[in-house]
């Protein structure tokens, strides 16, 4: 079953974003009612995760072209379209979701076509990307089942950022593994990184797991040696943003690391996705681009700001005033680390998946 946790809320003409920034303080939705809105949401991480992220984004472009009467040159369309590719470069959802949305409406079929009907066709693709994320990541849970098979019905599970729920349609990928692997019967622990410098670890994905009733262990990201090597992990379940040709991938800064450390104890590395996380463009995880954000993130604790600038809750300074920071958001963890890739179509080996 889907978690309960409702991230992305259509409600015609405005989409209603879960305000991820003020998890777990509060629920609080976003109403935004252009595409500079969700650009903004998607910008400020108010709505995050690749799957999450391109299903906004579609909703976004909807709400967008809904301001014209009529078709606008398909130059403008291109052009809007490039502005919200350029909101999250790293996520390979967004750029596939973009280009299906132009192979759909071609310049031939704007300009042969009634306005009206294309725009409701942008609304029914909007919403079938929605559908078809929250059908994909049940799909990845069940297939997931027959990793486990015969395994003790006790499980101790690490598992890096958020990639439940909030990150995705309704259910997640790894979290959404997780899930399943509760609702087969099985008892899982789940010991959650809490992935510095945002945060996501501790602020999201221990709310969900609070949500779902599983236990759930916060771990700062230098623990997951000391875990593995104190006591029996039976795998790492993490996320992915976007996977290349021979298997790397790229995911929330620190899942190398991890996936190093899980080498070394012998624990099973598993990376959870749609295969629209595959990038065929991409030979290897060197050509996938990196994202830099705000090194304010990495020197500031509860650094948090509306659109204004303004602190949504108290900042709390970490560093000296002058110091300099690094945060880069993804790292790319080399095929070789991982065990295995579980997408909705099936399990791959790392580079084994041939997917248009």
């Amino acid at each position: 079953m889907p978690s309960s946790l409702k991230p992305i809320l259509w409600e015609n003409p405005t989409l209603r974003l879960l305000d991820q920034r003020l998890i777990p303080m509060q629920k609080s939705y976003i109403q935004t009612k252009d595409l500079a809105d969700v650009i903004t949401a998607i910008q400020e991480m108010a709505v995050r995760g690749a799957p999450a992220i391109a299903i906004s984004g579609s909703f976004g472009l909807f709400m967008e072209f809904q301001k014209f009467t009529a078709a606008p040159p398909y130059s403008k369309i291109r052009a809007i379209c490039e502005r919200l590719q350029n909101s999250r470069p790293t996520a390979v959802n967004l750029s596939r979701m973009i280009s299906d949305f132009l192979n759909e409406f071609t310049e031939q079929n704007v300009r042969n076509s009634d306005w009206k009907e294309i725009l409701d066709g942008m609304e029914k693709f909007a919403q079938r990307q929605y559908d078809m994320d929250l059908k994909s990541n049940l799909q990845i849970g069940q297939n997931a089942l027959s990793l486990f098979e015969g395994k003790n019905k006790k499980l101790n599970i690490i598992t890096h950022c958020n990639t439940g729920a909030l990150a995705t349609a309704g259910h997640g990928t790894a979290l959404g593994i997780i899930r399943s692997l509760r609702d087969a019967g099985f008892e899982v622990t789940v010991y959650a990184d809490e992935t510095r410098p945002y945060l996501q670890g501790s602020r999201l994905t221990a709310f969900e797991m609070m949500e779902e009733g599983i236990p759930c262990y916060i771990i700062t990201d230098g623990m997951p040696a000391w875990l593995m090597n104190d006591r029996h992990i039976d795998a790492v379940i993490v996320g992915c943003d976007r996977i290349a040709r021979n298997g790397d991938t790229a995911n929330k800064i620190g899942t190398c690391g991890l996936a190093m450390i899980a080498r070394e104890f012998k624990v099973p590395f598993y990376v959870a996705g749609t295969k629209d996380s595959f990038d065929q463009k991409s030979s290897d995880g060197s050509q996938i681009e990196i994202e830099m954000r705000n090194p304010m993130e990495v020197t500031q604790l509860n650094f948090l700001k509306n659109s204004q600038g303004e602190n949504l809750i108290p900042a709390g300074i970490i560093a000296p005033a002058s110091a300099k920071a690094l945060n880069p958001s993804f790292d790319i963890t080399p095929a070789r680390f991982i065990t295995k890739i579980i997408t909705e179509i099936g399990i791959f080996d790392p580079g084994e998946q041939k997917i248009d």
